[in-house]
């Protein structure tokens, strides 16, 4: 890039996104923010989704310093006067497939992109991990970050000792189940073939356990009864800030029986990061989890 030719990256819409220099004050998505950040780039500023509420949540935000990188609030309660208000000059989106922008009205990101550059990064079903992970490398590379050898390193040693682990365990002790706690009465089964993250853990000889078929594309919603009934010994549990937190669920007769009986609970973020340094962080926290399990 040269300051004649100006900067360009073309994003998950095919669309070719352009400026007249290297942008320099990035507004993005709270997970393409902290994902950037993964990469060593920081945002000028992120802002949330209609799940979010008026402080950052920090399940979605990894080691962003929070207190250099400024917050503007859920997307959904956003203008496009607000999201401008701090001069970026560059905005990064995600989106969970037909390049629509995730977290913001579509009026608003239609205006918001008639007057600065928006770089949209699609983290949905129908994308490996990786490929995630390389788009934002790609990206975070066109906005002036370096290679990340010795992060990438630490990535591939996470997947051979979680690999390696898997396939110690004996029948049933990988057996995997991700949800979200709704409430006391029921909880959001997810179908790990719909999220990437997830079935990297498949990939790697994690038992991870699809709920039964039935409504819900992503998620199955079942009663604790049932999702206890699946028979994890290990539960990714979904800590962002609008899940049920794990102390409502005390009085919760199926959550209690599973603690007792010895499930260990890893935390999930459903929004993950995608750099090398917090997925591998990720799969050491599966992998100790599952070290543990197979101890007598």
């Amino acid at each position: 890039m040269t300051e004649q030719s100006g900067w360009r990256f073309t994003d998950d819409r095919g669309r070719l996104v352009t400026a007249g220099r290297q942008p320099s004050r990035v507004l993005a998505y709270i997970q393409a923010g902290a994902t950037l950040w993964d990469y060593g780039v920081r945002p000028w500023g992120i802002f949330g989704s209609g799940h979010d509420g008026p402080e950052p949540d920090r399940a979605k935000t990894g080691t962003l310093p929070l207190d250099e990188v400024e917050y503007l609030g859920p997307g959904v309660g956003l203008d496009t006067g607000a999201l401008l208000a701090g001069r970026p000059d560059l905005v990064v989106a995600v989106s969970y497939g037909a390049g629509q922008v995730y977290g913001l009205a579509p009026e608003t990101a239609k205006h918001l992109e008639e007057q600065v550059p928006v770089a949209v990064i699609d983290v949905g079903q129908g994308r490996t991990l990786a490929e995630v992970s390389e788009r934002f490398a790609e990206l975070a590379h066109a906005l002036g970050a370096g290679e990340l050898p010795a992060a990438e390193q630490e990535l591939v040693a996470a997947r051979e000792r979680l690999r390696e682990i898997a396939r110690s365990l004996p029948e049933a002790a990988a057996r995997v189940v991700a949800l979200s706690p709704a409430d006391v009465d029921q909880a959001y089964v997810a179908r790990p073939r719909m999220w990437p993250e997830l079935r990297v853990l498949t990939e790697l000889g994690v038992d991870t356990v699809e709920p039964p078929e039935g409504a819900g594309v992503n998620w199955a919603t079942l009663p604790w009864a049932e999702a206890a009934a699946l028979g994890p010994r290990l539960l990714l549990t979904d800590i962002r800030a609008h899940a049920a937190p794990l102390t409502a669920l005390a009085a919760q007769p199926a959550w209690t029986a599973l603690i007792d009986g010895g499930t260990r609970v890893v935390p999930w973020n459903p929004e993950p990061l995608c750099g090398p340094r917090a997925h591998a962080g990720f799969l050491r926290l599966v992998a100790d989890a599952l070290e543990a399990v197979r101890e007598p």
